[in-house]
């Protein structure tokens, strides 16, 4: 019985371990990029191969372009659009549940799925008949550490009222009297207080990972844990560049239609 237990344990492991990233061309009349897809990102993954395979996305358009933040294509409305048209509407029928993960950010390359906003897409579904990479720009370690602080004010303002208020007169009393008591109550307070900041919904806290990318190559970090990114580009920054910083009208539309030709798996 061990035995034959232990044989289930190992097959599991194997078809885990067994997960391929998936890699796909995009190319654009532009030039051409390529990208890796997440196994453990497997129904966007799914989706959007499928989506690709079909054709769905040959012959859109990038219909949002925004210099160090992202391009946005694929809408099916901005096929054979006129010039000057708005388009990027998407599609509500191709709504999908977010897969979030923490260890996927919105550094430079980052391949990503858009959605409604929150007042009519409360449960932040992913609308796959469009996608967006993200461009980004490079930001300060000053900037990451003044942005955390400040996104998380209001969840250490309460902490501290918890933690804190109840004991500020008898820290008074010790800071002068015994030191040393009054530096336990300040090392304890804190720990509370940081754990109550990790553990609340909403709060910033950037990893050594996203700090390395948001200083160096770049990023959005507005869009981490709102948006499902299913994969990062492999190839082709220099098409991103170029998509990214062209001329566009009032409504992020390049004034030269950015056109996909064909996305496919590459086998």
């Amino acid at each position: 019985m061990k035995l034959f237990q232990a044989f289930l344990l190992c097959c599991f492991i194997i078809t885990q371990g067994g997960a391929q990233e998936k890699v796909v061309v995009i190319q654009t009349n532009a030039g051409t990029m390529k990208a890796k897809l997440y196994a453990d990102i497997p129904v966007h993954t799914r989706v959007f191969i499928d989506r690709a395979t079909k054709g769905e996305f040959n012959g859109t358009l990038f219909t949002r372009v925004i210099n160090n933040f992202m391009i946005q294509g694929g809408s099916p409305d901005s096929r054979n659009a006129p010039a000057g048209a708005r388009v990027g509407a998407g599609d509500r029928s191709a709504e999908i549940m977010p897969e979030f993960r923490e260890h996927y950010f919105h550094k430079k390359g980052a391949l990503a799925a858009p959605r409604q906003p929150d007042n009519t897409n409360p449960q932040k579904k992913s609308d796959m008949s469009q996608f967006y990479i993200v461009h980004g720009k490079v930001y300060r370690a000053g900037e990451l550490d003044t942005l955390q602080l400040a996104a998380n004010i209001p969840i250490r303002r309460k902490a501290m009222n918890e933690f804190y208020t109840p004991v500020k007169e008898l820290m008074d009393s010790l800071k002068t009297a015994d030191p040393k008591a009054y530096n336990n109550y300040v090392t304890d307070i804190n720990a509370r207080v940081d754990s109550v900041v990790r553990n609340t919904p909403g709060h910033l806290l950037f990893t050594a990972g996203q700090r390395e990318a948001y200083t160096t190559a770049g990023g959005a970090h507005h869009l981490d844990g709102e948006y499902t990114v299913f994969g990062e580009l492999i190839d082709g920054f220099d098409v991103l560049d170029k998509i990214a910083s062209q001329p566009k009208d009032a409504y992020d539309r390049p004034k030269t239609d950015i056109r996909i030709i064909k996305i496919e798996e590459l086998k």
